[in-house]
């Protein structure tokens, strides 16, 4: 008990200011934000940002708001505390915030919400007042904390350690100290998170953080803007405009961190072969590499398992080829790569809603090969595992999350996610029982009419197997020799994607009193759905 009160005492003493200045005698408690002026050269600008138009102009508005406050309160408006920067890993929160503290004219103090947390009582709640102490003096100014989920948690949840915890307590700091008693004037608190869900619901009161800004994955406009600023300093002959929309139209799903990873690997692989230019065939092996990893050539492969997987696939490319609301086929390899060993590559619609019909449809292209192992082998393998996976994913959120399914009826259950656990249903033992009798029928129909097919373009499926067989990799002009043109209509090109959506680049027109903070702008490429035989 002595040791523990010492221990307790001496932390006390770390935190509470006395004997040591502020922050503490070690300085613990004194703020570890990286201080940033308008002198401090910050290289990344609005410019450098591209695929979130939307997000963009709202954090050009509080850099107007900190820089010309008085044209808003002329007006009586209040300038907003704060605004939370969420969404998927990879889409540009980080790069945001830097971008604004390039822009703004007034300082800006930049800090991991991890580095509240320390060993020591009190520490955390100590940073957030040397932080909030030091944004008042340097005033108007911005905060931003990056992942703010490390100490922004709801309060009493299971597993919390009390209501001592250091965590809450430096919680309710930043609480105080973002809206309490004492106002905060011309501080600005930016932050971002890939979970807003957790966050408790007092940081998200207006007041406190008064918007939400989502940025989401770029579509294909945002994309070839995101490929227009990484391809900058590529060294290639190719028209960049051009470049960009054919790479915007081949990566539909990607991220500006993945936009910036094809980009970085295309030079890389050409620079390998000791290539004085970039040229289109490195940006498609990038991307390929980026999604479906690196080829292995070299892997011993028996013959008759060669046979299986060049089935499997042929399997996944005839039933995608002759089904309606499938994804347009561009490639079918049996190279293995990454963890697989085939792949097929698809080229995905930009489509956010998906009918009943639509999603059949690609359920029975993702049974392709299971179907056709079955129908040409009279035996399956275990090369259908991801296949499988990925359809009874598609088969439970019909059923129980999309509400398409009659038995079950018009009801959305939240279901768990890759790792998560589910402690306690929402819903009866009756309604789980008929969730996964329903998912089993949905898979089965969908199983059957793949064999269906499959036993009627037979000669097909053979055609495409043997020339695997041959060559390893059959691209799209390949697939039309073999099979004949495909049967339905479908687009490609950027042009076409975009076809009816207004202009054919993203729209960067911004409100007026904001025009002279625009700064250029530029991101895009084809998704590979390694539908893996391993």
């Amino acid at each position: 008990m002595l040791v523990l009160g010492a221990i307790f005492y001496f932390s006390r003493r770390l935190t509470s200011g006395s004997g040591g200045g502020r922050g503490g005698i070690f300085g613990v408690g004194q703020s570890t934000a990286k201080f940033i002026n308008k002198e401090t050269n910050i290289k990344t600008k609005f410019g450098d940002v591209a695929g979130c138009e939307e997000a963009k102009v709202e954090i050009m508005e509080f850099v107007n708001f900190l820089k010309n406050p008085k044209q808003y309160l002329d007006l009586g408006a209040k300038i907003p505390k704060g605004a939370i920067l969420s969404g998927p890993p990879g889409t540009g929160k980080t790069l945001l915030a830097k971008a604004t503290a390039g822009e703004a004219g007034v300082p800006f103090l930049s800090i991991s919400g991890s580095e509240f947390l320390e060993m020591f009582v009190g520490v955390g709640p100590a940073r957030v007042r040397d932080l909030f102490s030091q944004a008042r003096k340097n005033a108007p100014c911005i905060i931003f904390i990056d992942e703010i989920d490390a100490v922004g948690r709801a309060r009493g949840r299971k597993g919390s350690f009390g209501g001592h915890d250091e965590r809450e307590n430096t919680l309710n700091q930043l609480l105080v100290e973002m809206d309490g008693f004492n106002t905060t004037t011309n501080v600005v608190v930016l932050a971002g998170t890939n979970r807003p869900d957790v966050l408790d619901p007092a940081l998200m009161r207006p007041g406190r953080f008064d918007r939400q800004i989502y940025l989401p994955p770029p579509d294909i406009k945002g994309r070839a803007s995101i490929f227009r600023v990484h391809l900058k300093p590529i060294k290639t002959s190719l028209n960049i405009d051009d470049l960009a929309r054919k790479l915007a139209a081949r990566t539909p799903g990607f991220t500006g961190a993945d936009v910036a990873n094809v980009c970085n690997e295309a030079a890389l692989i050409a620079a390998r072969y000791l290539a004085t230019d970039v040229l289109m065939t490195h940006f498609e092996q990038a991307i390929e590499r980026v999604i479906g990893g690196l080829e292995k050539k070299t892997l011993v492969i028996q013959p008759e398992e060669k046979k299986v997987i060049a089935y499997h696939e042929a399997g996944h490319a005839v039933v995608g080829w002759f089904m309606r609301y499938a994804d347009p086929l561009m490639k079918v390899s049996i190279i293995p790569r990454g963890k697989g060993l085939g792949y097929a590559q698809y080229l995905p619609r930009e489509q956010h809603i998906y009918t009943t019909e639509e999603l059949f449809d690609r359920m029975c292209m993702i049974l392709g090969g299971r179907a056709s192992e079955q129908v040409f082998f009279g035996r399956i393998t275990t090369g259908a595992h991801d296949d499988l996976k990925k359809v009874t994913g598609m088969a439970y959120s019909q059923i129980a999350k999309y509400g398409m399914n009659d038995e079950v009826g018009q009801v959305s259950f939240d279901l768990p996610g890759e790792g998560d656990q589910m402690f306690e249903k929402p819903y009866s033992e009756a309604t789980a029982q008929l969730i996964d009798d329903q998912a089993r029928d949905l898979i089965s129909r969908a199983y059957q009419s793949t064999i269906q097919l499959l036993e009627e373009k037979r000669e097909s499926v053979v055609k495409v197997a043997e020339r695997l067989l041959q060559q390893e990799v059959l691209q799209r002009e390949d697939m039309i020799e073999l099979l004949g043109p495909r049967p339905f209509p479908e687009k490609s090109t950027y042009e076409e994607f975009v076809e009816g959506t207004g202009s054919l680049d993203e729209d960067t027109s911004l409100p007026k009193g904001l025009e002279g903070m625009k700064d250029g702008g530029g991101g895009g490429g084809t998704t590979v759905s390694p539908d893996a035989v391993s």
